[in-house]
């Protein structure tokens, strides 16, 4: 029995994963797992931590306003806290919540197919070992018979 020529039972993940897909939504989900991967980086966390800093004097003015001579006018401006408020809470939340789980949906959908794959593979070479320890152990009575 030749063990070693190609076997249909071993697949890979990209084979499982190899659905039709219409090209915009492969280009769409390429974008959503970019935004993914960047929105989820430190880089993302120190952007957004700046972008957060940047209405913290205008608040600080509020609580105290001998506060307002450290800081320069126009950070303590009306217009920014907008502007931040709107950046936070309009676009980061509303804009990238969908497409962080289109992300997480795609990249989901690649582990899956790759456990699928990994499962099959190696419940064949799991049945593969145990005939060849039945065929070794075929061979060994065999050949104490003929002792």
């Amino acid at each position: 029995m030749d063990y070693f020529k190609e076997n249909i039972n071993v697949i890979h993940p990209k084979k499982l994963f190899s659905k039709e897909k219409i090209h915009t939504k492969n280009f769409n989900n390429k974008i959503a797992v970019k935004i993914t991967n960047m929105v989820g980086s430190m880089w993302a966390a120190y952007l957004f931590t700046i972008i957060s800093l940047f209405s913290l004097p205008a608040i600080l003015v509020l609580i105290d306003p001998h506060f307002r001579s450290y800081f320069p006018k126009w950070i303590i401006e009306g217009s920014i806290i907008t502007l931040i408020a709107w950046i936070s809470q309009n676009f980061l939340q509303l804009v990238l919540l969908p497409v962080i789980m289109v992300g997480q949906n795609v990249i989901q959908d690649h582990q899956q197919a790759k456990a699928e794959a990994d499962h099959r593979n190696l419940t064949y070479i799991a049945n593969l070992q145990e005939k060849q320890i039945e065929e070794l152990k075929n061979i060994r009575e065999a050949l104490q018979k003929s002792k």
